[in-house]
């Protein structure tokens, strides 16, 4: 995303609203961005991701799922179209001149579509990741399909893709949240819809990527308190749309009010989620 949740390959359904895009992005970093490492690290315990993982991270954001990888000696590249500030972030975690360490020495984090990769002539990667889940939003398994015609091209025969997707709403306790996401837009562009059971299969098929197993993963969404969820939610992106039809204090009160049933003793938020991830392969 979106997941990992921010919508990296839709348009935008309205003007974007004023915000403190750097303060978005550090709400991104430090509350939200965490939510899906139990996804991250079951798809690289799997795959085995290490020193001989070439990787590359669609809509990579501030780079969690890259520092993992190359925590475990991957090289990786991260690409994304959407916002500076959080690819500053990834910089900063990633790399050399940020850490002075010869351990990233490989991280490239690149502002744009993964076509602008195409001019390097290193070998291709062995490992495509899109972390951020489809399956919640009108429109974003055909903003995937778009990413994926530009970067399976700069993978090597047999390399691994990898595709993330919601699961069943009655599973994911965040679904019911989003919809305030969703009430004051374009219901053209940025509706709620249901996953479906085969979003990701569809996606790969469409790619010309074969299918080589899959997987579900718990990944709740937990926060100190109710504000720390709302700052979590809105770092998205997902809600942009509706500030922008609506006014801030207005979404902020209805985000507020659907988080209340998912309150705990001493004022936590606890959402529980379950997401599917897809391995496909390169023909």
């Amino acid at each position: 995303m979106t997941p990992t949740l921010v919508r990296q390959h839709l348009p935008h359904a309205g003007p974007s609203p004023r915000v403190n895009q750097s303060a978005r992005a550090r709400d991104w970093a430090e509350i939200q961005e965490r939510m899906l490492v139990p996804l991250y690290e079951a798809v690289y315990e799997r795959l085995e991701v290490g020193t001989g993982t070439r990787l590359l991270g669609l809509g990579c954001g501030s780079g969690l799922a890259l520092l993992m990888a190359a925590s475990r000696g991957a090289a990786v590249t991260g690409v994304d179209s959407c916002s500076p500030e959080r690819l500053a972030l990834a910089r900063e975690r990633l790399l050399p001149q940020a850490w002075g360490t010869r351990a990233r020495a490989d991280a490239r984090i690149v502002q744009g579509p993964p076509g602008d990769l195409a001019d390097t002539g290193a070998p291709g990667y062995n490992l495509v990741t899109a972390f951020e889940p489809i399956g919640c939003v009108a429109g974003d398994v055909e903003g995937l399909d778009g990413v994926l015609e530009a970067a399976t091209p700069l993978a090597e025969r047999g390399a691994a893709v990898v595709l993330v997707g919601w699961g069943p709403p009655e599973r994911c306790a965040t679904s019911a949240v989003l919809r305030v996401a969703t009430k004051w837009a374009d219901p053209l562009r940025a509706g709620w819809r249901a996953a479906c059971r085969d979003d990701l299969e569809e996606v790969a098929q469409r790619a010309g990527l074969r299918p080589d197993g899959s997987g579900r993963v718990a990944c709740p969404f937990g926060y100190g308190d109710v504000e720390s969820a709302v700052r979590g939610m809105l770092s998205t992106g997902l809600f942009d749309a509706a500030i922008a039809a609506a006014d801030q204090a207005q979404v902020d009160k209805e985000l507020t009010e659907a988080l209340h049933p998912h309150r705990r003793g001493g004022g936590t938020v606890w959402m529980p989620n379950v997401f599917r991830y897809l391995i496909a392969r390169r023909g």
